[in-house]
């Protein structure tokens, strides 16, 4: 359920009419509902209910500071996959204890700034990765906490340009190799091991994928553990779908989802993590299921102006992001002196 709902014909959202919208920023625009933000963090915190857990945002589906802010507020964390996105989340008051960095091609830069503003974790995805983050911590004479993303091939039994947890995908540590890689970090200085990553992909409309994904991520604990790591964290990632049409895609709810996690991962006292992304929807002509990525993904080919930004709260809206002019587009440009 979201709060975009058609009244007289007329599509609202929350109680502000599309078409006043429309009237007021022009058109195209994105707009976002508050109610369905608080919504769909709170169906998923309450599905994690009796375990210890964090739902993180994943910032990289709308990194704008009103929708980080409205996150927040509810206790959320961030996702970030850059230290643009870290200072992002920063800016909009998450603390670093609340901010998980994952993604691939970290640079030292990002690893120095993540690791001096305060940091959850480090997803990290190969061992070049590991030692830099081992180099930089050392250096800065601090212990950067890090999981390690294990690829466990499953087929997500999504779009093949969208899996990750495939043996041939190139994300993570093949699940083979684990055992290696973690005794490789608990040797290098100024690392904390904590836990395990795992995302085997999006636009998931199926729990069989997940839950075999995760009894691999159980059967990893326990060896880890035994192994000497002190495994206290796991890191699920996201992926959960969305019905892009209402006849042949039904995705499971958050609270059948949530139950499957403490069934199969309930047993093993970590604290756990998930990521999610957002609906987008907007305009006369609506699309209600933009996925998770929209105004982040956004250009300005051929110079049409990047699209505003509105976000709604009950009957009230405001722009979060303006239309910038012809002008402010062209003066970004530098022209070098010789012209």
């Amino acid at each position: 359920m979201d709060h975009f709902l058609y009244r007289d014909g007329e599509l609202f959202a929350e109680d502000v009419a599309i078409s006043e919208i429309a009237k007021a920023v022009g058109t195209p625009f994105y707009v976002y509902s508050t109610a369905t933000l608080v919504r769909h963090f709170q169906a998923f915190d309450q599905a994690l209910d009796g375990t210890d857990h964090l739902v993180c945002y994943a910032m990289k589906a709308a990194s704008n500071q009103a929708i980080l802010k409205t996150l927040a507020a509810l206790g959320a964390g961030m996702d970030v996959v850059s230290g643009g996105e870290y200072a992002r989340a920063k800016a909009a008051g998450v603390p670093g204890d609340r901010i998980v960095f994952s993604g691939v091609g970290k640079t030292v830069d990002e690893i120095r700034a993540a690791l001096t503003g305060g940091i959850r974790q480090f997803n990290v995805e190969s061992e070049p990765e590991m030692q830099a983050i081992s180099d930089v911590a050392t250096a800065l004479g601090v212990v950067a906490p890090i999981t390690i993303r294990v690829n466990p091939d499953v087929d997500a039994k999504t779009h093949a340009k969208i899996a990750t947890g495939k043996s041939e995908n190139k994300f993570g540590i093949p699940i083979s190799r684990a055992r290696d890689v973690y005794a490789l970090a608990a040797s290098l200085p100024g690392l904390k091991v904590i836990g395990i990553d795992v995302h085997i992909g999006s636009q998931l409309t199926q729990l069989e994928p997940f839950e075999l994904a995760y009894f691999k991520v159980a059967e990893l604990v326990e060896t880890l553990r035994a192994d000497g790591h002190d495994i206290t964290r796991l890191d699920l990632g996201g992926g959960l779908g969305i019905p892009y049409t209402r006849s042949n895609e039904t995705p499971p709810l958050p609270s059948d989802y949530g139950a499957m996690v403490k069934r199969v991962l309930g047993h093993l006292g970590c604290e756990l993590e998930i990521e999610l992304a957002v609906q987008n929807a907007g305009d006369l002509i609506a699309f209600r299921s933009a996925g998770a990525y929209g105004a982040v993904m956004s250009s300005e080919y051929n110079s049409r102006p990047l699209i505003p930004e509105v976000m709604v709260n009950g009957d009230q809206f405001a722009v979060i992001r303006a239309r910038p002019t012809y002008e402010e587009m062209i003066n970004r440009d530098i022209v070098p002196e010789w012209l």
